[in-house]
């Protein structure tokens, strides 16, 4: 059963204005071990799922993929005169200041992710990439604090803010990347895809780990693999859901902004 967080109404302009401006754009690159476990290379996968807005090439056994991380969607976070902005629609939503702003990201992934032996805490910042180039981030905002009743005033539909530098990135799901379906969302930068929640076979998974994720079988990946899904917990009366929280379930690669 899903649980319902948070209600969001009668909140003062000036807690939101100290609430919702906090993503952080610094993290530090800290090395983990792995496992030996000969993982399911996904470079094709990544090839053939990214959109035209991502660049991708292949550098021994890592990936790179670049983008300048702007939604190919509609958003408020565009500013009045883009082709791509619509008005706020959710009831009492404060934007963040400022619009979007393109971006340099470069994520390096392996090509063949491996279950870490040690696992390390995902951070502020970006913490995987979705197809079309947008970054992911935590269930976390400034001060590492969990997103609250105020920051959730600033997200768009598609469950989406901007941040300090104009860095628009996702911490939900939404209207665009997967919500209630099965759908490939991305990449983390362990490697390890991130799907909407549900599995292929429509039903909600029962069996995800401490980290989010289990092993099994995916369209993109049908003798299966590692993934994780978004978290099957309720925000705004459920429609968000947490991407992802925790620790990375691999060993993570560099991004770079």
């Amino acid at each position: 059963m899903n649980k319902v967080k948070l209600s969001v109404f009668g909140l003062s302009l000036l807690t939101l204005s100290v609430a919702i401006y906090s993503c952080s754009k610094s993290e530090e690159d800290v090395p983990v071990t792995t496992t030996n476990e000969g993982a399911v290379s996904v470079t094709s996968v990544v090839q053939s799922k990214y959109t035209s807005a991502v660049t991708i090439s292949t550098s021994g056994s890592s990936i790179v993929l670049k983008s300048k991380g702007t939604p190919d969607h509609v958003t408020p976070y565009w500013g009045v005169g883009n082709a791509l902005y619509e008005a706020p629609t959710l009831a009492g939503q404060t934007l963040n200041p400022g619009n979007l702003q393109s971006q340099v990201f470069v994520m390096t992934i392996p090509t063949n992710p491996n279950q870490a032996t040690t696992k390390e805490a995902t951070t502020l910042g970006p913490i995987g990439m979705a197809l079309n180039g947008v970054a992911i981030y935590n269930d976390r905002e400034g001060g590492n604090l969990p997103v609250d009743a105020g920051t959730l005033l600033s997200f768009d539909r598609g469950g989406a803010h901007s941040g300090p530098g104009g860095l628009y990135h996702y911490h939900f799901t939404g209207d665009w990347i997967g919500n209630d379906d099965a759908k490939l969302i991305g990449f983390v930068r362990d490697g390890f895809p991130i799907y909407a929640r549900k599995d292929k076979d429509g039903s909600y998974p029962s069996n995800l780990d401490a980290y989010g994720g289990h092993t099994g079988a995916t369209t993109e990946f049908p003798n299966g693999i590692y993934h994780y899904h978004a978290a099957n917990t309720a925000y705004l009366g459920g429609r968000f859901y947490v991407l992802k929280s925790g620790s990375y379930y691999g060993t993570k690669g560099t991004f770079t902004f």
